[in-house]
């Protein structure tokens, strides 16, 4: 039950994600918007495969992982000024309840 919650906050996430990399200036449309599009994709398709997978610890390392990335490439388009600050807010948000998931599974597999 947990996985498919986290999926559905992962999507949920990428849906806000893409509103927001529209609105990014032509010149960063095609280099930093796609990074981010692609790091929210590898988020969603590591949850998939944590989930099915019986041994899921080195996976879950692997998303925690791609969840900082994808934290530090959002703050960097705050820092460059194409992502306003409210949108950076916003999506900070989604990863950050994202996050706690991801650590709350983190210490489930550990036991």
């Amino acid at each position: 039950m947990q996985e498919l919650k986290i999926a559905q906050k992962v999507e949920e996430m990428i849906q806000y994600g893409y509103v927001a990399v529209r609105h990014f200036p032509k010149s960063e449309r095609h280099v930093l918007s796609q990074e981010l599009r692609l790091s929210m994709w590898r988020l969603l398709r590591l949850v998939i495969i944590c989930s099915k997978r019986y041994h899921k610890k080195t996976t879950l390392q692997e998303l925690d992982a791609e969840l900082e990335l994808l934290r530090r490439e959002i703050r960097l388009a705050k820092d460059l000024g194409v992502l306003p600050f409210k949108q950076y807010e916003v999506w900070a948000r989604h990863l950050d309840e994202v996050g706690r998931m991801v650590g709350g599974w983190l210490k489930k597999v550990r036991g």
